[in-house]
């Protein structure tokens, strides 16, 4: 007997990638946060730009617990701090050496992401074909039946 796709333990994503992923994810936060409250905020003492954490915040608990579907759009929205350290990358002092590691942490995220998720995809995918491959086989039986009959 054969062991179902999605029980296979080649096709299963490897927990270190998640953890990878969270951990950056993680790093992430805590560097914007210190980096527009307390290192180099856009205005002397602090600002408001602070609250570009938020969208990170609602993936955390996601991450951590490994759901697919937040994982997924993760990967997407780190891109966009991935953008904005390439875009604050050419600011006087301190701020540059954020937005460096600010692009090093997404990519690290993005990859991690992509990596944890890749097993998944294989799987979806191979479930498809399995799922196409019934259909096609269903669809020949009605035909002989009907060929039969007639």
């Amino acid at each position: 007997m054969t062991t179902p796709i999605h029980l296979e333990q080649a096709l299963q994503p490897k927990p270190h990638w998640r953890l990878v992923a969270w951990w950056s994810w993680f790093a992430l936060i805590v560097l914007c946060i210190l980096w527009e409250a307390v290192l180099a905020p856009i205005k002397p003492g602090g600002s408001w730009a602070v609250i570009k954490v938020m969208p990170l915040l609602f993936a955390l608990k996601g991450i951590w617990q490994g759901r697919n579907y937040t994982m997924q759009w993760s990967s997407m929205l780190v891109m966009l701090y991935f953008i904005e350290g390439v875009v604050r990358l050419n600011d006087p002092g301190l701020s540059s050496y954020l937005a460096a590691l600010e692009i090093i942490l997404s990519v690290i995220t993005y990859f991690a992401l992509l990596a944890y998720l890749k097993p998944l995809k294989k799987v979806a995918k191979q479930k498809k074909l399995e799922l196409e491959k019934l259909e096609q086989e269903q669809a020949a039986k009605e035909a002989a039946a009907r060929d039969l009959k007639n």
